[in-house]
């Protein structure tokens, strides 16, 4: 899956950062990485998600 960059540079794409949590930030530097796109494009099968969620940490605690 590549990202979608053609509203990266449009301001109104992202007026809900204002109100983002620091995961939601997070996401949006992190999809932008080349290297982490290139590692999940090759992780096809369940473990090759699991070991990619863990090489960048996606993996965020969330109040209950």
């Amino acid at each position: 899956m590549k990202p979608d960059t053609s509203q990266w540079r449009d301001p109104q794409a992202y007026a809900f950062i204002k109100g983002a949590a620091a995961d939601e930030i997070a996401w949006e530097f992190l999809r932008r990485n080349p290297r982490y796109q290139q590692d999940f494009a090759t992780s096809r099968s369940a473990k090759a998600m699991r070991a990619l969620r863990k090489r960048w940490g996606l993996q965020f605690r969330r109040p209950a």
